[in-house]
């Protein structure tokens, strides 16, 4: 990418653990309040729309990784909760461990450029 402003697209198995983590760290929200949240963390660097969230929490749901519940939110209006469930937690932790494997592998890549 050639610009600062310019956002990144979001991974797959990325956003599964972007929204597990969120879940995890901040107990059930709904659809908005992920995203919200989400993007506050990336500083806005991430292009997160309705399209690529959503068909994401069904995937997880379908996992048995988050369950659904439908209440009421802040703003008085019927809404759609996630809460990350035991086996999800499981996979925050395999997930986890993953990425760290890969950043650390990376990093090796970036300072042998650097190095040269």
């Amino acid at each position: 990418m050639s610009t600062g402003d310019a956002k990144f697209e979001i991974l797959q198995g990325t956003l599964d653990l972007m929204v597990l983590r969120t879940l995890e760290t901040m107990g059930p929200q709904h659809g908005f309040g992920l995203a919200k949240r989400i993007q506050q963390i990336a500083e806005g660097a991430l292009d997160l729309n309705q399209g690529t969230l959503y068909p994401a929490l069904l995937r997880l749901e379908q996992r048995g990784w988050i369950q659904s519940k439908w209440g009421t939110s802040d703003a008085n209006r019927r809404a759609k909760y996630y809460e990350i469930t035991r086996k999800g937690r499981r996979q925050v932790e395999k997930e986890s461990e993953g990425w760290a494997r890969t950043v650390a592998i990376m990093e090796r890549f970036v300072r042998l450029v650097e190095e040269e």
